[in-house]
């Protein structure tokens, strides 16, 4: 399995369509695409800050931020499908789909190790799903080329990566990448690791 997360910065990009058409036609049921919060998770970050809002409640609106965003992606797409559960992800799988997921019934009912904190993005979520899944890959796609040559602290510390990160991939046997958004091109014919290889920069393993 592949998890690919695609966030919110990608919104209203042409690249953003070529990624979700590429997971709906080759993904095969091994894609699961996790999605970002987007500007939904900039309109919780707003209230956040305008009313009292306990870190429980954020957490709980920010990751149904990314369902909001989910929704969106598979409207776009409609060869999509949606799987709220470990469950939905393996009849995903069975029925060759190419699967977005749903965060909010699996963190808010599995997620008592993941921190109520803005720390954690879709970013470090991904990873945790990846894990969940025994995911082979874990991409992250960003709106910025990444640096090659960087180190997983280097990019927590410039921001490319959110601060948690490093938590959840302390125990993980999921072979982390960056990619660059213009990087659907090398999978133009389907998701291989010798295509990944080619432009992914590996974080972890």
């Amino acid at each position: 399995m592949w998890v690919i997360k695609l966030g919110g910065s990608l919104l209203g990009s042409d690249e953003l369509q070529h990624w979700l058409k590429l997971v709906a036609q080759y993904g095969d049921g091994r894609v699961v695409i996790v999605p970002g919060g987007g500007v939904f998770a900039d309109v919780v970050r707003s209230v956040s800050q305008q009313t009292p809002m306990t870190d429980a409640c954020a957490h709980a609106l920010a990751v149904s931020a990314m369902n909001q965003f989910g929704t969106l992606l598979i409207d776009q797409v409609p060869m999509l499908v949606p799987a709220h559960s470990e469950l939905e992800i393996a009849e995903r799988s069975w029925q060759h789909r190419g699967i977005v997921w749903m965060p909010s019934k699996m963190v808010m009912t599995d997620g008592d190790d993941i921190p109520h904190s803005w720390d954690v993005t879709s970013d470090s979520l991904a990873l945790w799903l990846a894990k969940k899944i025994s995911a082979e890959h874990l991409i992250l796609v960003k709106s910025e080329p990444p640096s090659h040559t960087a180190s997983l602290e280097e990019m927590i510390d410039q921001g490319v990566i959110d601060p948690a990160f490093s938590h959840f991939n302390a125990d993980s046997q999921v072979k982390a990448w960056v990619a660059y958004k213009g990087d659907y091109t090398a999978f133009s014919n389907g998701f291989q690791e010798s295509s990944l290889r080619q432009v992914g920069h590996l974080l972890t393993h």
